[in-house]
């Protein structure tokens, strides 16, 4: 029986990532990033695409597990008629290679557990050639080795196109495996000490989530989703993946799924924002770098996503050989989204420049150059239409949310010529685009009859992100326009409490068939959208709801279903967790944080 995707807990190395089930079992893992093809892929399949699991002998799901406080290490246990075992998960950050460390620990009486190996490469599709050499079961396939070796060795043996081992463990005994990748060309690298490597890791996560600034109400969470953005982060470029995963489906048995194993512009205000109020400078610095590399060219070519290390080509292709999660195909490699025209982006990256200039991140002396040329781009095209930031597939509209955000790029601008005169730029033609956009917005997106902005120009349809136009500045928090939008929204897209990015009745707009279900950080967007307009009880209230949807280890999909009860979509998603601290920090923040 396939697992819930809340049943799932994620490992890393801050270059790829891992999903380890309650059963023990390591079903989702991309080697050796985050956007490579995956040797584990379980998930989106069944055992035979590829899977490792450790659990005792006839286990079934384990009793408890948790995350070693303030890390991504994660023990599992299980309690047994033989006795207690745990089993310690965890990626050592990388020298050369990546290593997948699993320490099998007696606690009580004597339990015999199964170990059993079953590597897929390119996503499930591939099994390799495994032989012996050196104490190791080594496994090979065109350009991907992995080596599995065990600290004392125990025996292990091939059937059914997978390694397998058994062995008993009393109170006090451990028994590691290590799982390593290197390409195949080249030699296996350097051998990783298990023990040490669980020492480190824990000390070095410690000692980075004890940085944490915030100290108010429910930080558990918070440094929980930090650790999380942290994990999802591209150590050696500084990108933020939106997810570990592609194709977890937004509605199961539909066809909304997608890869987000990419890092979007759409992302960074808000990343940025979370990262540098709670004190992490370097990351954040790192990201703003990244963005800066990425959006580097011509300003027509700006792309609303790219790779980790800012690829552009993310062509969009199917993986017909695997059925997808709960059966919602197909499973998609790619994203053509990248191809979008989403002015809103614009805004997102001046949005992001100027709250790092403010911060006080050290200057990027080519950076205005890029920002100036991005705004006088905008200038010429800002009238078209877009897809919008949901990237939708039904078409192109003049989408609200996008012009609020090209307002956001024009008045950025105009802020850095004010506080900085020394800075080349056209002052009083960014000021006049600015006041045109306004005006444009509240005459053509505001509906007078309903009191509320719409989803897009001449429509009746609302959209979750206009949530955000007190948050950007756009309009003031008790202007009575927002504070109608703020109930139309809610009393329209709201399920169950929760909160849908925007009806899916119009398929024209979307594009697609099919529904979704709420979505967890346009939830969180309303619980900022209450406290803003000064409902800060009932924004409480629903803070109080969302965090409760975290699963047992802290972590959130992409959308959350009301009526099953059950998290949807890629997971865990950046966008969620970053939702929640952002929300968090407009919450409570000016009473209780740090």
């Amino acid at each position: 029986m396939q697992q819930r995707i809340e049943d799932y807990a994620l490992i890393g190395d801050e270059q790829t990532a891992a999903l380890v089930g309650r059963d023990g079992s390591v079903d989702w893992l991309c080697l050796p990033r985050f956007d490579s093809g995956a040797c584990f892929a379980r998930l989106l399949g069944d055992e035979d695409n590829g899977h490792w699991r450790i659990a005792p002998r006839g286990a079934d799901l384990c009793t408890r597990r948790a995350y070693r406080p303030g890390t991504l290490v994660l023990d599992t246990d299980w309690e047994t008629d033989e006795g207690a075992v745990r089993v310690t998960d965890l990626m050592p950050q990388r020298d050369r290679a990546p290593d997948v460390v699993r320490i099998v620990e007696g606690l009580r009486g004597r339990v015999t557990v199964r170990s059993t190996l079953r590597i897929r490469f390119d996503y499930g599709s591939i099994v390799p050639w495994m032989r012996k050499a050196d104490g190791h079961r080594i496994a090979v396939a065109g350009p991907d080795a992995a080596w599995l070796r065990s600290e004392p060795p125990v025996h292990t043996w091939g059937e059914d196109f997978a390694t397998h081992a058994e062995f008993t463990v009393a109170a006090g005994q451990k028994v590691a495996f290590v799982l390593t990748w290197h390409p195949s060309h080249e030699p296996r690298p350097p051998l990783v000490d298990p023990f040490e490597a669980l020492e480190s890791s824990v000390a070095d996560w410690q000692a980075w989530s004890d940085r944490c600034q915030y100290d108010g109400p429910h930080r558990d969470a918070v440094v929980r989703s930090l650790i999380t953005l942290k994990a999802l982060t591209y150590r050696p470029t500084g990108g933020v993946v939106a997810a570990a995963t592609t194709s977890l489906p937004e509605e199961l048995g539909g066809v909304r799924n997608w890869d987000y194993r990419f890092c979007w512009l759409r992302d960074s205000t808000l990343t940025l924002g979370a990262l540098l109020a709670v004190g992490y400078l370097e990351e954040a610095a790192a990201w703003r770098d990244w963005l800066l590399r990425a959006v580097a060219g011509d300003p027509a070519d700006l792309q609303i996503m790219y790779g980790v290390a800012g690829e552009r080509r993310l062509p969009e292709t199917e993986v017909p050989w695997l059925a997808g999660y709960g059966r919602s195909a197909p499973v998609r490699v790619g994203n053509d989204a990248v191809r979008q025209l989403q002015l809103d982006v614009y805004g997102e990256v001046m949005d992001s420049m100027s709250l790092a200039r403010r911060a006080g991140l050290s200057h990027e002396p080519h950076g205005w150059a890029l920002q100036a040329a991005l705004v006088e781009w905008l200038r010429a095209n800002w009238r078209q239409p877009d897809e919008g930031l949901w990237e939708v597939r039904g078409g192109r509209r003049h989408f609200v949310h996008s012009k609020v955000m090209v307002w956001v790029a024009a008045d950025r601008a105009v802020r850095a010529l004010e506080e900085h005169p020394e800075l080349p730029g056209d002052l009083e033609g960014w000021r006049a685009m600015r006041e045109e956009v306004h005006r444009e917005v509240c005459a053509e997106g505001y509906d007078a009859e309903r009191n509320t902005f719409t989803q897009y120009y001449g429509s009746r349809e609302l959209d979750a992100a206009l949530l955000l136009i007190p948050y950007v500045g756009f309009l003031p928090p008790d202007d009575p326009r927002v504070i109608g939008t703020v109930d139309a929204v809610r009393a329209e897209l709201g399920r169950d409490g929760f909160l849908r990015r925007y009806s899916t009745r119009d398929s024209a707009v979307d594009g697609l068939p099919g529904d979704e279900g709420a979505f967890v950080a346009c939830s969180f967007w309303l619980a900022q959208a209450l406290h803003l307009t000064g409902r800060r009880a009932e924004a409480r209230e629903l803070f109080e709801r969302l965090v409760s949807l975290t699963n047992d280890v802290g972590l959130l999909a992409e959308e959350y279903d009301p009526v099953s009860a059950r998290q949807l979509g890629n997971f865990p998603q950046a966008f969620s967790h970053i939702g929640l601290v952002n929300a968090a920090l407009a919450l409570f923040g000016d009473e209780e944080a740090g």
